[in-house]
């Protein structure tokens, strides 16, 4: 798993430590300090996190700068919470809400795909019933996982999808029930109160549910998406993230900068194209991988 961090956060990786050829054995001083500042920055880890890891490592010269930077790394993205469903709640019931073009119907097949060669139960809810081509491309997903598709006919409300598919986990003791939900805005107010709605009927279908609500972000814009956390947030009270398309991007050190402002842990984090490239987000190998030459 580690080599797969590595690859997939190389442009990030390489942004950051490029121009400095890496900090191992490097003796710190102020010139150092600056290029790995302003390196810091371009890979959008913020200018607040950026100067408080430089300021560490100036405070610690006789320190391993390396070993430094991945401390102050993991300890800002090592958010203390609780292990996915950890009292092995059947069925768990996991909502996912985004942008349009974030790859969260993507994210969502391969997490089933995961959690099938787990030797779980997955049933999908299209709840995405604006678009046909959503359905679609999750039925192929279901097809190759051998999920369970609940769907309904395009322009059907969403919410009563998300019912259908718990109560189907529900009779069938399904160890996860996956909503897909339509892309939107964060700033459409209504779109958002039909998140909220689909929130509460979820509810109603099982007592707890949704037990988790991740929001899938494309890592390709950085600290672009801290108005999406923060609106989707509002919206449905975030357990986790899943950053897609981690791999194509030199603005992965965003993870650092979300991390620290909201609160809200990643879970998942996609690093290719591959079915099986989706990781369960580790802060020590994330650190680790961003460190190492």
């Amino acid at each position: 798993m580690f080599n797969r961090f590595k690859k997939g956060l190389a442009k990030t990786r390489n942004g950051i430590l490029g121009k400095i050829g890496g900090i191992f054995g490097k003796k710190i001083d102020e010139e150092l300090l600056e290029q790995l500042e302003e390196s810091l920055i371009n890979a959008d880890v913020g200018p607040v996190p950026a100067a408080e890891i430089i300021e560490t490592l100036r405070n610690n010269k006789k320190d391993d700068p390396a070993e430094i930077l991945k401390e102050e790394i993991c300890r800002r993205v090592n958010l203390d919470i609780a292990p996915q469903n950890g009292n092995s709640t059947r069925p768990y019931v996991i909502l996912f809400v985004g942008v349009n073009g974030t790859g969260k119907t993507t994210s969502i097949g391969k997490l089933a795909w995961k959690f099938n060669q787990q030797k779980k139960s997955v049933i999908l809810a299209a709840g995405d019933t604006f678009r046909a081509a959503a359905s679609e491309q999750l039925g192929l997903w279901a097809d190759k996982t051998g999920a369970q598709l609940i769907q309904s006919g395009e322009g059907a409300d969403p919410a009563s999808v998300a019912f259908d598919a718990i109560k189907a986990g529900v009779a069938k003791n399904a160890d996860y029930v996956l909503i897909d939900t339509a892309g939107r805005l964060q700033t459409r107010v209504n779109l958002m109160e039909e998140l909220k709605k689909i929130h509460r009927v979820a509810g109603k279908a099982m007592a707890g549910a949704p037990h988790e609500v991740w929001l899938v972000l494309d890592a390709s814009i950085g600290q672009n998406s801290f108005s999406q956390v923060e609106l989707f947030n509002q919206a449905t009270n975030l357990t986790g993230l899943v950053l897609a398309k981690l791999d194509g991007t030199s603005k992965g050190g965003a993870v650092i900068a979300i991390s620290e402002k909201y609160k809200v842990p990643v879970r998942y984090v996609g690093l290719g194209e591959a079915v099986d490239d989706i990781e369960e987000f580790s802060p020590e190998q994330f650190a680790t991988a961003l460190v190492e030459q």
